[in-house]
C-alpha cells in the first residue's frame, strides 16, 4: 500500500525487453533505497513494482506484459514519481493507494489559476463512474482531490508544491497518465450491486 505522497523523482535509465516483459533500471533521484530490500515494493509512476536489483542509486523492476497494456508505460530516460510502500507507523499524508492502476486517461487542460495549476483529465468510462468530487484520485502516483466532475471528465488542482515535487508539472494537453480510483468507490460499488450465489 502506498499514500500517494511523492518521495522523489527518478528516471528510467535503462529498458531491456524480455519476451513480453521488460527489465528497468530506475534511477533514484533522491529516493534513500538504504532501507529498502529485494521484494519491497516501490510506487513507479503509480504503479506497484518490485524491487529484483538494487545498487546505492538505483533498482531494477520487471514489468509484466499486463501492466504495460492498462498503464502508460515507462519511456527510456522519462522522468517518473516514486513512493516507497507505506509503513504500518507512517503518517497517512494522502489517502490509500494500492498500486494497481484502473486505466489511462488523457489531460485535457492544464493552464494556470493563480499561483495553482488547474489540471483537466478525461478518464475511460469503465472508471470515470468511481470519480466524485472532493473525493479522491491517483494522478501518476499523486494523491490529489477532485474539484469537479462532469460526465468523464474531472479537474484537479495542482499547489506549487505538488508541482515542484512531481513529474505533473511537465503534463500538456493530449498526454496520458495513469489512473486509480479511490479504493473505497469500487468496494462500494461490489457491495450494491452484489447478488448471492443460488444455493
Amino acid at each position: 500500500m502506498f499514500t500517494g505522497i511523492i518521495q522523489a523523482i527518478g528516471k528510467v535509465s535503462a529498458s531491456q525487453t524480455r519476451a513480453q516483459d521488460v527489465r528497468l533500471s530506475i534511477a533514484a533521484g533522491g529516493l534513500d533505497l538504504a532501507d529498502v530490500q529485494l521484494g519491497d515494493s516501490i510506487a513507479v509512476n503509480g504503479v506497484c513494482l518490485t524491487v529484483i536489483e538494487k545498487q546505492a542509486h538505483s533498482f531494477a523492476v520487471d514489468v509484466s506484459a499486463e501492466t504495460l497494456r492498462c498503464t502508460t508505460g515507462f519511456a527510456l530516460d522519462s522522468a517518473v514519481n516514486l513512493e516507497k510502500a507505506l509503513r504500518l507507523a507512517d503518517r497517512l499524508g494522502g489517502h490509500l493507494v494500492s498500486g494497481h492502476v484502473d486505466g489511462v486517461g488523457e489531460v485535457i487542460r492544464f493552464a494556470p489559476a493563480g499561483d495553482c495549476f488547474v489540471l483537466e483529465v478525461a478518464a475511460p468510462d469503465t472508471i470515470a463512474k468511481y470519480v466524485a468530487a472532493k473525493g479522491s484520485i491517483t494522478i501518476d502516483g499523486v494523491s490529489l482531490t477532485v474539484n469537479h466532475v462532469a460526465g468523464n471528465r474531472f479537474e484537479v488542482n495542482l499547489i506549487p508544491h505538488t508541482l515542484e515535487v512531481t513529474t505533473l508539472k511537465q503534463l500538456k494537453p493530449g498526454k496520458r497518465v495513469n489512473l486509480e480510483v479511490d479504493l473505497l468507490a469500487r468496494y462500494a460499488e461490489r457491495l450494491l450491486h452484489y447478488t448471492p450465489s443460488p444455493a
